[in-house]
């Protein structure tokens, strides 16, 4: 059987070590489970998946904006072992309609996952970006 996600838009009870588990493939210097869950305090919006036999958040999607008609998704993460079931796609859908009608949602996304942001209404375009790799990622 299937393991079973709930979805939620809060944060509380969510620990650090729920956050275990190997988000942030492929980045040179991941943050830690604390300043995983730093971020996410720290952001307008947040959306989970959780593994309801095991607690463990499975995927999530954050934002920041104005309250009014800006917003920036910040990361978008799906456990690798979670893929490929839907989850993203719902965190994403979720997201957008929390979001509302805000003239502006914008997200900065490495070209392979560009079709997945197109199949959920977004338009690629141009982003100009400061990476600081000395200063620790979220």
């Amino acid at each position: 059987m299937e393991p079973l996600v709930a979805y939620r838009e809060d944060l509380d009870g969510i620990t650090a070590d729920q956050l275990r588990g190997g988000f942030f493939e492929g980045w040179p210097d991941p943050p830690t489970t604390d300043r995983h869950l730093a971020h996410l305090r720290g952001c307008d919006a947040v959306g989970l998946a959780v593994d309801e036999a095991t607690g463990e958040v499975v995927g999530f999607v954050s934002a920041l904006g104005d309250g009014v008609s800006m917003a920036f998704i910040s990361l978008l993460e799906v456990l690798p072992a979670w893929r490929g079931r839907g989850i993203g796609t719902e965190l994403m859908r979720r997201m957008l309609d929390r979001l509302g009608d805000r003239y502006a949602i914008d997200l900065v996304c490495d070209e392979d996952v560009v079709p997945f942001y197109e199949r959920l209404g977004g338009t690629a375009g141009r982003a100009v970006m400061w990476r600081r790799r000395s200063v620790d990622p979220p």
